[in-house]
């Protein structure tokens, strides 16, 4: 029997096992994927830590794929072998349930997790539904490819849906895995970019990036800033600080909107602020498969790349503790290999 390698977590809180498996056979309306590039996301946590509900070990993590497919189910499928892919942190959706219906793949009330429901990317092959599999642009190598997946798709996914138009005021608090992305897109999207980061140190990078604008918030007030130029139609907050998010609040332009793609703890807003000036807090979810697509096909475009420490798979563990040491400069990548 065929066997593959896996990156694998057996218990809550249990270490990285590099362990073989055999090469699973994929069903009706599902893929193998031979993967050979996964990114490593700060959610891949909730598996090594077990605080998603219900998790059955053990895991293979991993929901920032890219790969080829190597098999595809019984049945007719549009997916043939040879064509190169990517899943993300959506792992498919019935198309059945009311959210469906209506559109909302995003809230399906049977959805999956890539890398939680079922076994994700640390691994040389992974099966995924045939809904949760984009085409991958021949532009884009997999080790860069990878982390658009969710980081890249979070960002690029939440700006072109925040209602700001080319010209407009777009502000993007934090420059790391998230805002290093969200600001190569709001340039390229056309917005009036803004990048709002500590420290003067990080202007080179912003102005690198996109940025016609940076905000040092040691230094500055970035309210005052963002009003000097008429307020921000969206502040893109990748910040996992609710006291970071908070100070920005007032730089919101009226009818603007504090677009929250970063997981922090907890927020104190100004209701005045909101009923003032119409403005609002909204957060944005990732996105489905066809999101994926649309965000690989333009940053294949655009030129929108991840900046990206790589490691190979036996060194998932110290991947996985690079990226949760938050020093990484910008994404971890594993690189499973392209042969």
């Amino acid at each position: 029997m065929a066997t593959m390698r896996v990156a694998q977590v057996s218990r809550p809180n249990g270490p990285f096992e590099t362990v073989e498996r055999p090469i699973p056979e994929p069903g009706s309306e599902w893929v193998r994927i031979r993967v050979q590039a996964c990114g490593i996301c700060h959610s891949d946590s909730l598996v090594k830590e077990g605080t998603w509900p219900g998790i059955a070990y053990p895991r293979v993590p991993g929901h920032e794929v890219a790969g080829v497919i190597d098999a595809v189910g019984s049945g007719d499928s549009r997916w043939k072998p040879g064509q190169r892919v990517g899943v993300g942190w959506n792992g498919g959706y019935c198309g059945h349930c009311d959210p469906c219906r209506r559109g909302d793949f995003f809230a399906c009330v049977a959805g999956a997790v890539t890398g939680i429901s079922h076994d994700g990317g640390y691994a040389e092959y992974m099966l995924a539904p045939e809904s949760a599999v984009a085409l991958m642009p021949a532009e884009l190598p997999p080790v860069e490819a990878a982390p658009l997946m969710c980081a890249g798709l979070t960002t690029f996914n939440a700006l072109r849906n925040s209602g700001a138009r080319a010209g407009d005021v777009v502000a993007v608090l934090g420059i790391g895995g998230l805002g290093h992305l969200g600001i190569q897109y709001a340039a390229r999207m056309g917005f009036h970019t803004v990048a709002i980061a500590r420290g003067k140190d990080k202007e080179p990078l912003a102005r690198q990036l996109g940025a016609s604008l940076y905000i040092d918030s040691q230094t500055q007030d970035p309210t005052a800033q963002l009003l000097e130029l008429g307020g921000a139609r969206v502040i893109l907050a990748t910040a996992t600080s609710g006291e970071a998010i908070g100070a920005v609040q007032g730089g919101l332009a009226i009818n603007g909107t504090l677009l929250i793609v970063g997981a922090a703890h907890s927020l104190q807003v100004s209701p005045l602020l909101l009923l003032a000036g119409r403005r609002s807090i909204q957060g944005w979810y990732s996105g489905t498969s066809i999101d994926t697509q649309d965000t690989l096909a333009f940053s294949a475009r655009s030129g929108v790349r991840s900046m990206n420490e790589v490691f190979p798979l036996e060194r998932a563990s110290q991947a996985y503790e690079r990226m949760m040491s938050g020093k990484a400069r910008f994404r971890v990548v594993i690189d499973v290999g392209s042969a």
